[in-house]
């Protein structure tokens, strides 16, 4: 859901209050950037996961063209030897 345009305050008649007003929401944004370290790490950090994520994306694919058919296989097996030991536990708790 988007968020909610910030409601404008109303022009003033005084151009000089106008002019001031116009100078103030023009420069809000330069406003805006981190005010404190640990601001700027948790920008710096959402940044970087997503650059992971980026790269974790194409990981898989590459993974596939260089293990050996074996390897495939043997990983498969591991996964679902994974899947059926988790359905079995949820039985065992129902």
């Amino acid at each position: 859901m988007p968020k909610p345009l910030k409601k404008r305050p109303r022009r003033p008649t005084d151009p000089n209050q106008w002019a001031h007003q116009l100078v103030k929401e023009s420069t809000e944004e330069a406003e805006r950037q981190p005010a404190s370290i640990a601001e700027f790490k948790a920008h710096l950090s959402a940044y970087m996961a997503q650059l992971g994520q980026k790269g974790g994306r194409k990981g898989g694919k590459r993974r596939l063209v260089t293990m050996t058919p074996e390897e495939r296989s043997a990983v498969a097996l591991k996964a679902a030897r994974s899947r059926w030991n988790k359905a079995k536990a949820a039985k065992k708790h129902v």
